[in-house]
């Protein structure tokens, strides 16, 4: 017997800053399945002072969590890796500390789903940039010419004859090991 949901709609809460990537790891729950997850360490207040902010976060959708794997080297070589990115379902949860001179004492954590990624710099040098979102064929014909803005990928051969989600900067796919 085929079971029938309504339809549901929701009210999306969406994120979008910038942030240093932290701690990527394979999340390996009691219940349910492994997940990927990350800190990111997201800059807030005026650019000459800025304060972070901590989310930790689990990589939603199968191109953040490529990208997200494809920054773990540099991330592990302790590289700065600065992403630009879009979160979701933010939550907040309570723990108590268990270790270290905080032991014992209540501490909050800023959760959320990581939806997006931007763009991708590893020690100041762009390494990923996502295409525009351009509107589709038929859409076009509707609208004013499209032309895409092409300063950002100018001598920036597409590393796989074109790349829909995004864009290796320099030829090179994100966050490979470079040497400095």
């Amino acid at each position: 017997m085929a079971t029938s949901y309504p339809d549901t709609s929701f009210f999306d809460l969406h994120t979008t800053g910038l942030g240093y990537l932290n701690r990527i790891r394979e999340v390996k729950p009691r219940k349910g399945e492994a997940f990927l997850a990350c800190d990111i360490a997201a800059l807030n207040g005026p650019s000459d002072a800025p304060e972070y902010r901590r989310f930790d976060v689990k990589v939603a959708g199968s191109e953040a969590q490529h990208l997200v794997r494809r920054c773990e080297e540099a991330v592990n070589a302790e590289r700065k890796v600065l992403i630009g990115f879009r979160l979701g379902d933010m939550w907040t949860d309570i723990f108590t500390y268990s270790k270290g001179k905080r032991a014992g004492e209540l501490g909050v954590s800023l959760k959320a789903r990581l939806l997006f990624v931007s763009w991708i710099k590893v020690d100041g040098k762009l390494v990923y940039k996502a295409a525009p979102n351009l509107p589709r064929p038929s859409e076009r014909e509707e609208t004013s010419p499209v032309t895409p803005n092409t300063a950002a990928t100018q001598d920036s051969p597409a590393t796989d004859g074109g790349a829909s989600e995004g864009e290796a900067v320099d030829g090179q796919a994100p966050a490979l090991a470079e040497s400095s």
